[in-house]
């Protein structure tokens, strides 16, 4: 057998609550629905263009070419799966997790660093959710990029930095839903930010930065008070969100306002401002990060 290795966007596709199934259906009942439900996870991916590496138990494993193609699929599985019922009436979920990344293909299998952590975000992921990683929301296309929700960093066995986790939002309209495409218009934006003597744009094409004391963060803080990850700024279609993950939070001014904490929560960057990290800027203006947003 032949050994590859590429870049995929790996997807688990798992039925939510099978145990309670078997005790409230029986055996045979509970087998047929969850059948029925991994009918449909397979033929979704194969009709989005993925394919289907094995069922494990209640679980589909399924790879992708593109990261937007296995966010398509998810949001198709899940809107079909959530219009079914079980012989008792009760309604179905799914859990979903994907993540893009470099795979091993051997064997008709695949293997890799990709298949774990697409595995982690499917049990991070309750039924009728989608998860995935900040580096695959990094690969959506905008209009999907847009229909992500951040949540808390995870710190993942074996990895030496925290994950951002993600929610792939799907739950309106099936009319909208199904016409995402990138011919929506996106007005074009800019943030212009200053650390120290640094300066930094963010646009199309450079559109997430991570502040941290991290030594591999793309802005270092030195402030002792900072977290080693301490927040994110990412473009958001035609939008700035700064993503705080720190222990003590981050104090933002948005000019002609009050100053902001906020710990763990994300915030939309408008106008000029500057923020502090872990720490108000009156109690050590020593450093900050200056912002203007243009659109």
């Amino acid at each position: 057998m032949t050994t590859s290795t590429r870049n995929l966007a790996v997807l688990f596709a798992d039925v939510s609550g099978s145990t309670k199934l078997y005790e409230m259906l029986g055996n045979a009942d509970a087998q047929q629905t969850i059948d029925r439900c991994l009918a449909i996870v397979k033929r979704v991916c194969s009709d989005t263009g993925g394919q289907v590496i094995k069922t494990i138990g209640d679980e589909v494993l399924a790879t992708f070419p593109t990261s937007d193609a296995a966010a398509q699929a998810a949001i198709e599985i899940q809107m079909r799966v959530s219009s079914q019922r079980t012989s008792q009436g009760t309604a179905l979920s799914m859990h979903i997790g994907f993540h893009a990344g470099p795979t091993i293909e051997d064997a008709g299998d695949v293997f890799g660093d990709a298949v774990n952590v697409a595995a982690r975000m499917t049990s991070f992921a309750a039924g009728g959710q989608i998860f995935t990683t900040a580096q695959t929301v990094a690969e959506l296309s905008p209009v999907l990029r847009g229909r992500t929700r951040d949540h808390a960093a995870q710190t993942l066995k074996g990895k030496e930095r925290d994950v951002g986790l993600f929610e792939i939002l799907w739950q309106d309209s099936e009319d909208e839903l199904t016409a995402m495409s990138p011919r929506l218009a996106l007005a074009p934006a800019m943030v212009k930010l200053v650390h120290g003597l640094r300066k930094i744009e963010l646009g199309e094409a450079h559109s997430v930065l991570t502040l941290g004391r991290d030594l591999q963060s793309d802005v270092v803080i030195a402030d002792r008070k900072a977290s080693r990850m301490h927040a994110r700024i990412e473009r958001r279609r035609d939008k700035f969100v700064f993503i705080d993950h720190s222990s003590n939070g981050s104090w933002i001014t948005i000019e002609g306002e009050p100053e902001i904490m906020i710990r763990r929560e994300e915030l939309m960057l408008r106008g000029r401002g500057r923020v502090s990290f872990g720490h108000a800027y009156t109690d050590d203006p020593a450093e900050f990060l200056a912002f203007s947003c243009l659109a």
